[in-house]
């Protein structure tokens, strides 16, 4: 299996918008595959991020604007309540003096918009991996801000936004992990996930939140796709949650040992997994470096280091182990 990873700087509007014309179709078809009845109008979506978000406002609005304009793409750009959907991901916060958050992205190669974005939307240049076209799933700013999602292992699905427009707008407005966390403490997500944010002084928190529940913010160095306690029996088996948590705390507390190899284990099972066929391939592991204002994509055999300080656009064809 091979895919094109793409590293684009968006300064003038005009790539995102290419970037939208490619990818839009694909998300029509998804975000509406309920039906238009089961998503929020565009009048509800406007209210939420103007209730929730509002100073991604102006984000939101100049990227509808080179969308076209339309209601429907509004709503979805607003990511607020949109259809269900999961991943399996794994992340850790390395014990060395370096701040350093490594993850692997476990999804269905077919979902992936495969882009490492540069932006400067608003106040902060942003470099992260693309998701939703407005939102990532993990990526690092200009203040020396990390922060990177999993799937928080729940059925649950309630009103509330999807979780990489969160990232977004933590990473927009955001220069330290205390101010990230009192965000995450109030902004409502529409799926269970943890996000864990790690800022250039060390400072860390790794937030549990659900539409169902208070956001639980945690001082935890690794997180994997439960909460706590597994309440998901049969994802928790598919995605071997546990024993990724348990290899990572043991690495933690174990070992002590240099970066590479820390960053290299995520390459390897039991958290590298080749089950693309079930949507929970690892796509890419991304090793966040908050000093250096870094993002190193690494997969086996290959590897690519992205600056927001010396970035430059390319493209790299990505291959895939198959099992």
């Amino acid at each position: 299996m091979q895919i094109r990873f793409d590293a684009l700087d968006d300064t003038d509007g005009t790539t995102w918008q290419g970037l939208f014309q490619r990818l839009w179709p694909a998300y029509r078809k998804w975000y509406l595959k309920e039906g238009r009845d089961m998503r929020p109008t565009y009048l509800e979506c406007r209210a939420a991020i103007r209730l929730h978000m509002p100073e991604l406002i102006p984000v939101w609005e100049r990227l509808v604007d080179l969308a076209g304009g339309g209601d429907l793409a509004a709503c979805f750009l607003s990511l607020y309540a949109p259809p269900a959907y999961l991943t399996g991901c794994s992340q850790a916060i390395w014990p060395g003096e370096e701040p350093l958050l490594v993850r692997n992205y476990d999804y269905d190669p077919e979902a992936f918009d495969a882009v490492a974005l540069k932006t400067r939307w608003g106040n902060q240049q942003v470099l992260g991996t693309s998701d939703c076209l407005i939102g990532v799933v993990d990526g690092i700013n200009d203040a020396g801000l990390a922060i990177s999602l999993t799937f928080g292992g729940r059925r649950v699905v309630g009103n509330g936004f999807g979780v990489p427009v969160l990232l977004r707008y933590i990473l927009e407005n955001c220069e330290t992990v205390p101010e990230a966390s009192k965000m995450l403490a109030r902004l409502p997500v529409h799926m269970a996930y943890n996000v864990t944010v790690l800022d250039e002084q060390r400072r860390r928190v790794t937030a549990h939140m659900a539409p169902d529940r208070v956001t639980e913010i945690t001082h935890a160095a690794v997180a994997t796709n439960h909460q706590g306690r597994v309440e998901w029996a049969e994802h928790a088996r598919v995605t071997a949650t546990v024993e990724r948590e348990r290899f990572l705390l043991g690495r933690l507390t174990l070992h002590e040992e240099p970066s590479p190899v820390f960053i290299g284990s995520f390459l390897r099972p039991p958290l590298y997994s080749l089950a693309f066929g079930r949507g929970f391939g690892t796509l890419y592991t991304a090793a966040l470096w908050p000093r250096a204002r870094v993002v190193e994509y690494r997969w086996p055999g290959a590897a690519w280091s992205l600056s927001l300080s010396d970035f430059v656009s390319d493209s790299r064809m990505i291959s895939y182990p198959v099992s």
